[in-house]
């Protein structure tokens, strides 16, 4: 599988997938996000109490939705964008040094926009469950 950045147009700081373990094009994924403990967030997020921002959390799993629909041929030099983020739940605090598994399904995908449902869970553990509304714009 291709990285994530070869894929996605996110760069650091502002990419929170490490690495797409498993996915079968346009339908669903898995990924994960390392977090180290330097990811400039945790100064402020909260000092002497580091915790990785819910919203944050939500990104990742878009991201990830986001590398599933960039390997439809269909969508080749497209750019998808949130459209909005339904029944989100955060369930767990996330601190430097765990894994974020991220898990995505798409249940919706068609020309100009889709939906997906994704959850970010640390070992085994859920931290956030959502879903995921996009639209497809030109990259350009």
């Amino acid at each position: 599988m291709r990285p994530p950045d070869e894929v996605l147009p996110h760069r650091p700081p502002f990419l929170f997938l490490d690495e797409v373990t498993s996915m079968v094009a346009g339908e669903r994924a898995e990924g994960y996000w390392r977090l180290t403990g330097d990811e400039p967030f945790f100064a402020g997020h909260f000092p002497g109490r580091p915790t990785l921002p819910g919203v944050l959390m939500a990104e990742a799993i878009a991201q990830l939705g986001a590398y599933i629909v960039l390997h439809d041929e269909r969508f080749a030099g497209k750019l998808p964008l949130f459209g909005g983020l339904d029944s989100a739940r955060f369930r767990r605090q996330v601190v430097p040094g765990e894994r974020l598994d991220l898990e995505v399904e798409m249940t919706r995908l068609s020309a100009r926009a889709g939906r997906g449902a994704g959850k970010a869970s640390v070992d085994g553990e859920l931290a956030c469950s959502c879903e995921l509304l996009f639209v497809v714009v030109d990259a350009g």
